[in-house]
């Protein structure tokens, strides 16, 4: 089974409001010699939150894989790591998108894509701190930006 390595990161002009997403994808061969090959991806939508530019991101990206793979994915995005590691939306939609305090769960449509490909694929989620220098998050940022719809 291939590695990808999938950085993302969503952004916001007000929330909600104009958004974006942006990716980068990223495989290293088996035997590490070859050069990566990597492709960054982004989008856009008029009117949006945040947090659905965050799930789009790591959606788009997994949705680019073509076969399972392993995929590490590295977001700034506390909402969609915790979603995912601490079990919310497998028990959200348990529930029938209903949330432990009977409140609706948020973006249940995003979620829903977004635990298929899980179920597809071997995904590890890892946080990191935004805006700390992390290059590949900085790139994610600048290219949901710059999709951001005027």
């Amino acid at each position: 089974m291939k590695t990808v390595y999938i950085f993302s990161d969503g952004a916001c002009s007000g929330n909600p409001g104009p958004g974006g997403w942006g990716a980068i994808l990223r495989y290293i061969g088996k035997d590490n010699s070859s050069k990566p090959i990597e492709s960054e991806i982004s989008g856009g939508e008029a009117d949006t939150t945040n947090n659905r530019m965050e799930l789009t991101g790591v959606i788009e990206a997994l949705s680019r894989l073509k076969y399972p793979c392993k995929a590490i994915v590295q977001t700034d995005s506390r909402y969609v790591v915790d979603g995912i590691t601490k079990g919310w939306a497998k028990s959200w939609k348990r529930n029938g998108w209903v949330k432990s305090d009977k409140k609706p769960a948020l973006n249940p449509d995003l979620w829903e894509k977004l635990l298929k490909l899980c179920d597809t694929h071997e995904v590890e989620f890892q946080w990191i701190k935004g805006h700390a220098g992390h290059a590949e998050n900085e790139r994610c940022d600048e290219l949901a930006r710059m999709a951001i719809p005027i």
